[in-house]
Protein backbone atom coordinates (compact mmCIF):
# COMPACT_ATOMS: atom_id res chain seq x y z
CA UNK A 1 0.00 0.00 0.00
CA UNK A 2 1.32 3.46 -1.30
CA UNK A 3 1.74 6.40 0.97
CA UNK A 4 -1.31 8.08 -0.83
CA UNK A 5 -3.74 5.48 -0.19
CA UNK A 6 -2.33 4.45 3.48
CA UNK A 7 -5.64 3.29 5.57
CA UNK A 8 -6.26 6.00 8.61
CA UNK A 9 -7.81 4.57 12.18
CA UNK A 10 -9.30 6.74 15.61
CA UNK A 11 -7.21 5.00 18.04
CA UNK A 12 -8.30 8.38 20.55
CA UNK A 13 -11.02 10.19 21.60
CA UNK A 14 -11.30 13.56 24.00
CA UNK A 15 -14.39 15.65 24.23
CA UNK A 16 -14.58 18.90 26.88
CA UNK A 17 -18.42 19.63 26.01
CA UNK A 18 -21.67 21.70 27.69
CA UNK A 19 -23.01 18.16 28.13
CA UNK A 20 -19.27 16.86 30.16
CA UNK A 21 -15.60 17.20 31.21
CA UNK A 22 -14.71 14.28 28.72
CA UNK A 23 -15.92 11.94 26.14
CA UNK A 24 -17.71 9.08 28.11
CA UNK A 25 -19.43 11.88 30.04
CA UNK A 26 -20.53 13.59 26.82
CA UNK A 27 -21.68 10.43 25.25
CA UNK A 28 -23.69 9.62 28.46
CA UNK A 29 -25.05 13.29 28.17
CA UNK A 30 -26.32 12.79 23.56
CA UNK A 31 -27.42 9.55 24.49
CA UNK A 32 -29.91 10.97 26.95
CA UNK A 33 -31.02 14.05 25.34
CA UNK A 34 -29.99 15.76 27.79
CA UNK A 35 -29.54 19.64 27.17
CA UNK A 36 -26.48 21.58 27.84
CA UNK A 37 -28.17 25.05 26.92
CA UNK A 38 -28.56 27.45 30.08
CA UNK A 39 -29.55 31.01 31.03
CA UNK A 40 -26.44 33.08 30.98
CA UNK A 41 -26.65 34.88 34.33
CA UNK A 42 -23.47 36.94 34.63
CA UNK A 43 -23.85 40.21 34.92
CA UNK A 44 -22.78 41.51 31.40
CA UNK A 45 -25.52 39.64 29.45
CA UNK A 46 -28.77 41.22 31.75
CA UNK A 47 -29.25 43.88 28.78
CA UNK A 48 -28.53 41.67 26.00
CA UNK A 49 -30.89 40.45 23.21
CA UNK A 50 -30.10 36.76 23.59
CA UNK A 51 -28.96 35.47 27.31
CA UNK A 52 -29.08 32.47 26.72
CA UNK A 53 -25.78 29.44 25.86
CA UNK A 54 -24.08 26.29 25.92
CA UNK A 55 -21.17 26.74 28.45
CA UNK A 56 -18.67 23.78 29.40
CA UNK A 57 -20.19 21.68 32.06
CA UNK A 58 -16.62 21.88 34.21
CA UNK A 59 -14.79 24.99 34.32
CA UNK A 60 -11.26 24.02 33.03
CA UNK A 61 -9.88 25.92 35.78
CA UNK A 62 -10.86 23.18 38.00
CA UNK A 63 -8.26 20.82 35.92
CA UNK A 64 -5.46 22.74 34.83
CA UNK A 65 -3.42 24.12 36.56
CA UNK A 66 -3.57 28.28 37.41
CA UNK A 67 -0.06 29.06 36.41
CA UNK A 68 -0.78 27.29 32.85
CA UNK A 69 -4.47 28.35 33.03
CA UNK A 70 -3.69 31.78 32.78
CA UNK A 71 -1.12 31.49 29.92
CA UNK A 72 -3.48 30.29 27.77
CA UNK A 73 -7.13 31.68 25.85
CA UNK A 74 -10.35 29.57 26.79
CA UNK A 75 -10.60 28.10 23.56
CA UNK A 76 -6.76 26.63 24.35
CA UNK A 77 -7.50 25.25 27.53
CA UNK A 78 -10.27 23.63 25.88
CA UNK A 79 -8.30 22.14 23.23
CA UNK A 80 -5.58 20.96 25.43
CA UNK A 81 -7.74 19.41 28.13
CA UNK A 82 -9.27 17.76 25.38
CA UNK A 83 -6.45 16.66 23.79
CA UNK A 84 -4.78 15.02 26.70
CA UNK A 85 -7.99 12.83 26.87
CA UNK A 86 -7.26 11.70 23.64
CA UNK A 87 -3.28 11.44 23.58
CA UNK A 88 -4.22 9.16 27.12
CA UNK A 89 -7.09 6.97 25.30
CA UNK A 90 -4.97 6.13 22.60
CA UNK A 91 -2.24 4.52 24.53
CA UNK A 92 0.36 7.74 24.75
CA UNK A 93 1.36 8.53 28.27
CA UNK A 94 3.97 10.88 27.54
CA UNK A 95 5.12 13.33 24.63
CA UNK A 96 6.85 12.22 21.82
CA UNK A 97 10.84 12.10 22.30
CA UNK A 98 13.57 11.22 20.13
CA UNK A 99 14.22 8.08 22.43
CA UNK A 100 10.71 6.85 21.89
CA UNK A 101 9.94 3.53 20.05
CA UNK A 102 6.75 4.16 19.76
CA UNK A 103 6.61 7.19 17.96
CA UNK A 104 9.16 9.39 16.66
CA UNK A 105 8.07 13.20 17.11
CA UNK A 106 9.08 13.42 13.58
CA UNK A 107 6.08 11.75 12.46
CA UNK A 108 3.48 13.46 14.73
CA UNK A 109 1.30 16.28 13.28
CA UNK A 110 -1.16 18.45 15.60
CA UNK A 111 -3.76 19.84 13.71
CA UNK A 112 -6.41 21.73 16.07
CA UNK A 113 -8.62 24.40 14.60
CA UNK A 114 -11.06 27.35 15.94
CA UNK A 115 -13.29 29.74 14.11
CA UNK A 116 -12.56 33.02 16.38
CA UNK A 117 -9.69 32.07 17.91
CA UNK A 118 -8.55 34.09 21.52
CA UNK A 119 -11.79 36.40 21.19
CA UNK A 120 -12.66 36.61 24.43
CA UNK A 121 -8.77 37.39 25.59
CA UNK A 122 -8.34 40.22 22.65
CA UNK A 123 -11.79 42.04 23.89
CA UNK A 124 -10.97 41.19 27.37
CA UNK A 125 -7.01 42.73 27.08
CA UNK A 126 -8.52 45.98 25.36
CA UNK A 127 -10.37 46.35 28.54
CA UNK A 128 -7.52 45.98 30.67
CA UNK A 129 -5.64 48.85 28.58
CA UNK A 130 -8.69 51.42 28.42
CA UNK A 131 -9.32 50.96 32.17
CA UNK A 132 -6.15 50.29 33.62
CA UNK A 133 -3.28 51.12 31.52
CA UNK A 134 -0.84 49.92 29.30
CA UNK A 135 1.52 48.33 32.26
CA UNK A 136 -1.39 46.14 32.75
CA UNK A 137 -1.69 44.57 29.54
CA UNK A 138 -0.55 40.93 29.69
CA UNK A 139 2.77 39.97 28.19
CA UNK A 140 0.62 37.09 27.07
CA UNK A 141 -1.65 38.30 25.10
CA UNK A 142 -0.30 37.73 21.83
CA UNK A 143 0.03 33.85 22.26
CA UNK A 144 -3.13 33.66 23.88
CA UNK A 145 -5.11 35.72 21.19
CA UNK A 146 -3.57 34.31 17.58
CA UNK A 147 -5.90 31.77 16.25
CA UNK A 148 -3.09 29.21 16.00
CA UNK A 149 -2.69 29.03 20.00
CA UNK A 150 -4.65 26.38 20.22
CA UNK A 151 -2.78 24.14 17.68
CA UNK A 152 0.75 25.40 19.02
CA UNK A 153 0.51 24.08 22.32
CA UNK A 154 -1.41 20.71 21.99
CA UNK A 155 1.83 20.44 19.59
CA UNK A 156 4.01 21.38 22.46
CA UNK A 157 1.90 19.09 24.72
CA UNK A 158 2.58 16.19 22.50
CA UNK A 159 5.88 16.84 20.96
CA UNK A 160 4.23 17.16 17.09
CA UNK A 161 7.14 18.09 15.36
CA UNK A 162 5.52 16.84 11.27
CA UNK A 163 3.50 20.04 11.46
CA UNK A 164 1.53 22.18 13.25
CA UNK A 165 -1.15 23.78 11.39
CA UNK A 166 -4.53 25.68 12.09
CA UNK A 167 -7.71 26.05 9.24
CA UNK A 168 -9.72 28.86 9.84
CA UNK A 169 -12.88 28.42 7.73
CA UNK A 170 -15.48 29.23 10.36
CA UNK A 171 -18.04 26.65 11.51
CA UNK A 172 -16.26 24.05 9.12
CA UNK A 173 -13.38 24.94 11.09
CA UNK A 174 -12.92 21.83 12.93
CA UNK A 175 -13.87 18.95 10.21
CA UNK A 176 -11.19 20.60 8.13
CA UNK A 177 -9.06 20.01 10.25
CA UNK A 178 -9.61 16.39 11.01
CA UNK A 179 -9.60 16.22 6.91
CA UNK A 180 -6.38 17.76 6.77
CA UNK A 181 -4.92 15.14 9.09
CA UNK A 182 -6.29 12.26 7.41
CA UNK A 183 -4.73 13.80 4.44
CA UNK A 184 -1.33 14.44 6.09
CA UNK A 185 -1.13 10.99 7.14
CA UNK A 186 -2.32 9.09 3.87
CA UNK A 187 0.48 10.69 2.27
CA UNK A 188 3.15 9.98 4.29
CA UNK A 189 4.03 13.49 6.06
CA UNK A 190 2.80 11.76 9.52
CA UNK A 191 1.72 8.23 11.02
CA UNK A 192 0.24 10.13 13.88
CA UNK A 193 -1.73 13.37 13.88
CA UNK A 194 -3.39 14.81 17.08
CA UNK A 195 -6.87 16.84 15.40
CA UNK A 196 -9.88 18.76 16.30
CA UNK A 197 -11.61 21.96 16.95
CA UNK A 198 -11.96 24.48 19.44
CA UNK A 199 -14.25 27.62 20.72
CA UNK A 200 -14.94 30.11 23.32
CA UNK A 201 -16.92 32.96 22.40
CA UNK A 202 -19.52 33.05 24.57
CA UNK A 203 -19.30 36.90 25.02
CA UNK A 204 -21.21 40.22 24.63
CA UNK A 205 -19.56 41.29 21.39
CA UNK A 206 -19.94 37.81 19.66
CA UNK A 207 -23.66 37.04 21.18
CA UNK A 208 -24.79 40.61 20.00
CA UNK A 209 -23.07 40.57 16.45
CA UNK A 210 -24.66 37.26 16.28
CA UNK A 211 -28.01 38.30 17.50
CA UNK A 212 -28.33 41.12 15.25
CA UNK A 213 -28.07 38.72 12.18
CA UNK A 214 -30.27 37.35 12.80
CA UNK A 215 -28.91 34.11 13.53
CA UNK A 216 -29.75 33.16 17.05
CA UNK A 217 -33.05 31.66 18.86
CA UNK A 218 -33.97 34.56 21.13
CA UNK A 219 -36.01 32.13 23.36
CA UNK A 220 -34.23 33.22 26.54
CA UNK A 221 -37.16 32.15 29.03
CA UNK A 222 -36.96 28.30 27.48
CA UNK A 223 -33.15 27.84 27.26
CA UNK A 224 -33.21 24.06 26.77
CA UNK A 225 -35.60 23.76 24.16
CA UNK A 226 -34.29 27.10 22.14
CA UNK A 227 -31.86 24.61 19.82
CA UNK A 228 -34.29 23.00 17.68
CA UNK A 229 -33.01 21.46 14.56
CA UNK A 230 -35.92 20.49 11.92
CA UNK A 231 -38.69 22.00 14.13
CA UNK A 232 -41.55 24.43 12.59
CA UNK A 233 -40.79 26.72 14.71
CA UNK A 234 -36.45 27.02 15.26
CA UNK A 235 -35.80 30.38 15.23
CA UNK A 236 -31.90 29.97 15.29
CA UNK A 237 -28.85 28.72 16.74
CA UNK A 238 -27.46 28.54 20.18
CA UNK A 239 -23.78 29.40 21.18
CA UNK A 240 -22.03 26.64 22.49
CA UNK A 241 -18.45 26.18 23.75
CA UNK A 242 -15.84 23.56 24.37
CA UNK A 243 -13.52 21.56 22.10
CA UNK A 244 -13.26 17.86 20.49
CA UNK A 245 -9.98 15.62 20.03
CA UNK A 246 -8.84 12.90 17.98
CA UNK A 247 -5.74 10.89 17.55
CA UNK A 248 -5.53 9.62 13.95
CA UNK A 249 -3.08 6.81 12.97
CA UNK A 250 -1.90 5.01 9.93
CA UNK A 251 -3.55 1.40 10.18
CA UNK A 252 -0.12 -0.07 9.91
CA UNK A 253 1.13 2.08 13.03
CA UNK A 254 -1.97 1.22 15.18
CA UNK A 255 -1.50 -2.22 14.50
CA UNK A 256 2.49 -2.44 14.64
CA UNK A 257 1.66 -0.95 18.52
CA UNK A 258 -2.06 -3.07 19.15
CA UNK A 259 -3.42 0.08 19.87
CA UNK A 260 -7.18 -0.31 20.36
CA UNK A 261 -9.03 1.00 17.07
CA UNK A 262 -12.21 2.77 17.17
CA UNK A 263 -13.23 3.35 13.66
CA UNK A 264 -11.56 4.00 9.66
CA UNK A 265 -11.76 7.87 9.09
CA UNK A 266 -12.45 6.88 5.25
CA UNK A 267 -11.63 10.75 4.06
CA UNK A 268 -13.10 13.94 3.33
CA UNK A 269 -15.30 15.61 0.56
CA UNK A 270 -14.57 19.44 0.24
CA UNK A 271 -16.64 22.35 -1.99
CA UNK A 272 -17.39 25.53 -1.45
CA UNK A 273 -20.74 27.57 -2.49
CA UNK A 274 -19.93 31.21 -4.02
CA UNK A 275 -23.31 32.74 -2.95
CA UNK A 276 -23.03 34.48 0.33
CA UNK A 277 -20.87 35.15 2.85
CA UNK A 278 -23.53 33.95 6.15
CA UNK A 279 -26.32 32.58 3.97
CA UNK A 280 -26.40 28.95 2.84
CA UNK A 281 -26.81 28.25 -0.92
CA UNK A 282 -31.19 27.36 -0.65
CA UNK A 283 -31.17 24.44 -3.15
CA UNK A 284 -28.10 22.54 -0.89
CA UNK A 285 -25.97 22.29 -4.63
CA UNK A 286 -22.59 23.19 -2.51
CA UNK A 287 -23.25 21.25 0.10
CA UNK A 288 -24.05 17.98 -2.67
CA UNK A 289 -20.83 18.92 -4.12
CA UNK A 290 -18.76 18.20 -1.17
CA UNK A 291 -20.83 14.77 -0.72
CA UNK A 292 -20.24 13.57 -4.19
CA UNK A 293 -16.33 14.69 -3.89
CA UNK A 294 -16.32 12.50 -0.85
CA UNK A 295 -17.82 9.47 -2.83
CA UNK A 296 -15.46 10.24 -5.92
CA UNK A 297 -12.09 10.49 -4.20
CA UNK A 298 -12.18 7.77 -1.20
CA UNK A 299 -13.45 4.19 -1.38
CA UNK A 300 -16.69 3.99 0.29
CA UNK A 301 -19.95 3.44 -1.32
CA UNK A 302 -22.96 5.09 -0.13
CA UNK A 303 -24.77 2.05 0.47
CA UNK A 304 -22.58 1.25 3.09
CA UNK A 305 -23.76 4.93 4.97
CA UNK A 306 -26.35 4.35 7.91
CA UNK A 307 -25.62 7.49 9.87
CA UNK A 308 -25.55 10.96 9.54
CA UNK A 309 -24.45 13.68 12.34
CA UNK A 310 -25.74 16.74 10.71
CA UNK A 311 -24.54 20.27 10.73
CA UNK A 312 -28.62 20.89 11.42
CA UNK A 313 -27.50 24.52 13.41
CA UNK A 314 -31.47 24.73 13.97
CA UNK A 315 -31.59 27.96 11.30
CA UNK A 316 -34.61 27.93 8.71
CA UNK A 317 -32.19 27.95 5.96
CA UNK A 318 -29.59 25.85 6.51
CA UNK A 319 -31.37 22.34 8.39
CA UNK A 320 -33.61 22.25 4.83
CA UNK A 321 -30.43 23.52 2.60
CA UNK A 322 -28.54 20.51 4.08
CA UNK A 323 -31.61 17.78 4.21
CA UNK A 324 -31.99 18.84 0.34
CA UNK A 325 -28.27 18.02 -0.43
CA UNK A 326 -28.26 14.59 1.18
CA UNK A 327 -31.45 13.69 -0.62
CA UNK A 328 -29.55 14.45 -3.88
CA UNK A 329 -26.62 12.80 -3.37
CA UNK A 330 -28.24 9.74 -1.59
CA UNK A 331 -31.22 9.54 -3.56
CA UNK A 332 -34.00 6.85 -1.47
CA UNK A 333 -31.06 5.49 0.01
CA UNK A 334 -31.52 8.56 2.35
CA UNK A 335 -34.96 6.59 3.38
CA UNK A 336 -32.24 3.66 5.62
CA UNK A 337 -29.81 6.96 7.20
CA UNK A 338 -30.40 7.84 10.57
CA UNK A 339 -29.87 11.39 10.88
CA UNK A 340 -28.92 12.94 14.21
CA UNK A 341 -28.74 16.82 15.09
CA UNK A 342 -26.07 17.17 17.79
CA UNK A 343 -26.28 20.63 18.26
CA UNK A 344 -29.91 20.41 19.65
CA UNK A 345 -28.16 19.51 22.75
CA UNK A 346 -24.87 21.37 22.51
CA UNK A 347 -25.50 23.99 21.26
CA UNK A 348 -23.36 25.50 17.81
CA UNK A 349 -19.44 25.57 19.15
CA UNK A 350 -18.58 27.13 15.82
CA UNK A 351 -14.69 26.28 15.25
CA UNK A 352 -15.11 23.53 17.68
CA UNK A 353 -18.73 21.55 16.07
CA UNK A 354 -16.58 19.05 13.87
CA UNK A 355 -14.56 18.37 16.94
CA UNK A 356 -17.24 17.11 19.09
CA UNK A 357 -19.14 16.00 16.39
CA UNK A 358 -16.62 14.13 15.03
CA UNK A 359 -16.25 12.59 18.37
CA UNK A 360 -20.09 11.83 18.75
CA UNK A 361 -20.05 10.35 15.14
CA UNK A 362 -17.10 7.77 15.74
CA UNK A 363 -18.56 6.96 19.08
CA UNK A 364 -21.87 6.22 17.29
CA UNK A 365 -20.39 4.02 15.19
CA UNK A 366 -18.16 2.10 17.54
CA UNK A 367 -21.46 1.85 20.03
CA UNK A 368 -23.10 1.40 16.82
CA UNK A 369 -26.30 3.07 18.25
CA UNK A 370 -27.46 6.85 16.79
CA UNK A 371 -27.87 9.91 19.52
CA UNK A 372 -30.91 11.36 18.92
CA UNK A 373 -32.49 14.72 18.00
CA UNK A 374 -34.48 16.38 20.74
CA UNK A 375 -36.72 19.66 20.80
CA UNK A 376 -38.30 18.46 17.46
CA UNK A 377 -42.29 18.97 18.59
CA UNK A 378 -43.42 19.48 15.12
CA UNK A 379 -41.22 18.38 11.90
CA UNK A 380 -40.72 20.68 9.26
CA UNK A 381 -43.07 19.42 6.02
CA UNK A 382 -39.77 19.93 3.91
CA UNK A 383 -37.66 17.89 5.96
CA UNK A 384 -37.57 14.75 4.12
CA UNK A 385 -35.36 12.30 6.07
CA UNK A 386 -35.77 10.24 8.86
CA UNK A 387 -34.37 12.28 11.88
CA UNK A 388 -33.48 10.47 15.28
CA UNK A 389 -36.21 11.75 17.55
CA UNK A 390 -36.31 11.70 20.87
CA UNK A 391 -34.34 8.52 21.86
CA UNK A 392 -31.15 6.99 20.69
CA UNK A 393 -31.42 4.48 18.44
CA UNK A 394 -29.68 1.42 17.75
CA UNK A 395 -27.94 0.93 14.08
CA UNK A 396 -27.49 -2.51 12.24
CA UNK A 397 -25.23 -4.72 13.92
CA UNK A 398 -24.00 -6.56 11.01
CA UNK A 399 -21.42 -5.89 8.38
CA UNK A 400 -19.49 -2.79 7.96
CA UNK A 401 -21.05 0.07 8.26
CA UNK A 402 -20.47 3.99 7.84
CA UNK A 403 -21.24 8.04 8.78
CA UNK A 404 -20.82 10.88 7.81
CA UNK A 405 -20.45 14.13 9.22
CA UNK A 406 -21.03 17.45 7.86
CA UNK A 407 -19.84 20.90 8.82
CA UNK A 408 -20.55 23.69 6.90
CA UNK A 409 -19.18 27.70 7.46
CA UNK A 410 -20.28 31.30 6.94
CA UNK A 411 -18.40 32.11 3.48
CA UNK A 412 -19.52 29.04 1.95
CA UNK A 413 -17.46 26.11 3.13
CA UNK A 414 -18.43 22.59 2.99
CA UNK A 415 -16.44 19.97 4.65
CA UNK A 416 -18.14 16.10 4.77
CA UNK A 417 -16.24 13.50 6.79
CA UNK A 418 -16.77 9.57 6.12
CA UNK A 419 -15.84 6.95 9.18
CA UNK A 420 -16.59 3.15 8.69
CA UNK A 421 -16.39 0.43 11.30
CA UNK A 422 -13.56 -2.34 10.94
Amino acid sequence: MTAENRTVVVTGIGAFTPLGGDAATFWEGLLAGRSGVRALTEEWAADLPVRIAARVAVEPGEILPRPLARKLDRSAQFALIAAREAWKDAGYQAPATDESNALAPERLGAVIASGIGGVTTLLDQYDVLKEQGVRKVSPHTVPMLMPNSPAANVGLEVGARAGVHTPVSACASGAEAIGYAIEMIRTGRADVVVAGGTEAAIHPLPIVAFSNMMAMSKNNDDPQHASRPYDKGRDGFVLGEGAGVVVLESAEHAAARGARVYCEAVGQGLSSDAHHIAQPEPTGAGVARAIDDLFARNELDRSEVVHVNAHATSTPQGDTAEIKALRRTLGEHLDHVAISATKSMTGHLLGGAGGIETVATVLALYNRIAPPTVNVVDLDDDIDADIVRDEARKLPVEGRIAALNNSFGFGGHNVVLAFRTV
